[in-house]
């Protein structure tokens, strides 16, 4: 009986910063590594790292002024990696069309599917009947992935190479399973890509599952950089999903 997975995001990874000793400047106490990060290349640009202006010489009144005026390459230094599992295939395929990141997603061809979780969308989920259809079309795809498998690596038996018969037989069969299949992927990308990427995809207009991961996304990023991404207000939809926005704009 196929089972339903639940969306988990982790950030895994992010900036660390090292100032240079010789360079006379020093980051708030508050800052974190990515946002002193900004702020030095900020100045770097400018040579201010005296801090000339009163206005902005705290991180956050910097890194606002930053947004306001639309500087946003600055944020391109610092970057996060978060994993991502519990997502489907159809879900990932929107996800990876965002060029700016980098992906390592689980391989298919190597990975056995016939008992992988899948994602099933809320408006099936809510309703019994439907939902009830649906895991019986996933039961139904996956029976036939496994014939398909076991069908595919007997034909293959004369292949001497045991790996290369697996990966023959798994790139084949797996053109049966559903796009609610689960996949797992890691993601890397910096501050001005994620923040597009959440300006994108945490609207209303977005599907529902990738608008639930960017959310997601921007929770976790929000702690590790929470001036760059103080613009986002989330807030909750008629549905019970949340959606985030910002004034700023977000365009790569």
């Amino acid at each position: 009986m196929a089972r339903s997975a639940s969306l988990d995001v982790q950030l895994i990874a992010c900036t660390s910063f090292t100032p240079p000793a010789d360079v006379d400047w020093a980051a708030d106490e508050t800052a974190t590594d990515a946002e002193a990060l900004i702020e030095f290349a900020g100045r770097a640009c400018y040579e201010t790292f005296d801090k000339p202006n009163p206005r902005t010489r705290a991180n956050a009144a910097y890194l606002h002024h930053v947004l306001e005026v639309g500087h946003t390459a600055l944020l391109e230094h610092a970057t996060a990696t978060l994993y991502v599992r519990g997502l489907s295939r159809s879900a990932s395929h929107e996800l990876v069309r965002h060029r700016h990141f980098s992906f390592s997603q689980l391989s298919q061809r190597f990975v056995h599917a016939g008992d992988a979780e899948v994602v099933v969308p809320p408006l099936i989920v809510e309703d019994e009947e439907l939902n009830r259809l649906m895991m019986r079309a996933v039961d139904e795809s996956r029976f036939a992935y496994n014939e398909l498998l076991d069908a595919l690596e007997e034909r293959l038996e004369g292949e001497p190479n045991a790996l290369l018969r697996k990966k023959q037989a798994r790139q084949a069969a797996r053109a049966v399973l559903p796009n609610a299949t689960e996949t797992r992927l890691l993601v890397t990308g910096n501050f001005r890509a994620w923040r597009h990427f959440i300006g994108m995809r945490a609207t209303e207009h977005a599907d529902v599952e990738i608008r639930s991961l960017a959310v997601a996304c921007l929770k976790l990023l929000r702690e590790n950089a929470p001036v760059v991404f103080s613009d986002f207000e989330i807030s909750r939809l008629a549905d019970g999903s949340e959606m985030a926005t910002s004034p700023y704009v977000t365009d790569f």
